[in-house]
């Protein structure tokens, strides 16, 4: 009696910890990207709504104002865009859904950099290490580079060769 108890109450805790998470995971504001630079577009989608999944979107926080998160073919959620202003200053801002069915409320976080996140800038130019370098931009000197070793392999070939041979060095 006492184990069946047990395994009772246990089963009950397990699942009773299980629904809030379910719901949790449904009950969020999915944007991206979630950096984004200004000028750029965001798509947002939820399946907080259910069924009908329609909700009004809120934006005004970035300065995008209002828009629509329409019903998709995935099971409940709702998706929507909205372009943030070329004027929006870096920060983190808070997009909100309202759904059109009942109270329900979801939001998400928006980060605003001065440039996006998948944005990569590509090195240019030599390494500057201040020991030497690689080739530079400057022809003149790569070339008079190559003449220095050129005249340096050659007078050595000239003297390892005379050495060879005996004549005195």
């Amino acid at each position: 009696m006492r184990r069946t108890a047990r395994l009772l109450a246990g089963t009950a805790l397990a699942v009773a910890a299980a629904a809030p998470a379910h719901a949790a995971g449904t009950g969020r504001l999915d944007l991206y990207p979630a950096t984004v630079a200004p000028g750029a577009r965001v798509t947002v989608n939820t399946a907080a709504c259910g069924d009908t999944g329609a909700a009004t979107g809120d934006a005004g926080a970035v300065g995008a104002g209002t828009f629509m998160l329409a019903p998709t073919a995935h099971e409940g959620e709702a998706i929507g865009q909205f372009r943030v202003p070329p004027s929006a200053q870096p920060g983190t801002y808070e997009i909100v859904a309202r759904c059109a069915e009942g109270d329900r409320q979801v939001a998400g976080d928006l980060v605003v950099a001065l440039s996006a996140a998948h944005e990569q800038v590509l090195p240019r130019g030599s390494v500057k290490t201040g020991v030497g370098g690689g080739l530079g931009p400057d022809p003149v000197q790569t070339a008079a580079g190559v003449a220095a070793l050129a005249v340096a392999a050659a007078g050595g070939t000239w003297l390892l060769h005379r050495r060879a041979r005996g004549d005195g060095i």
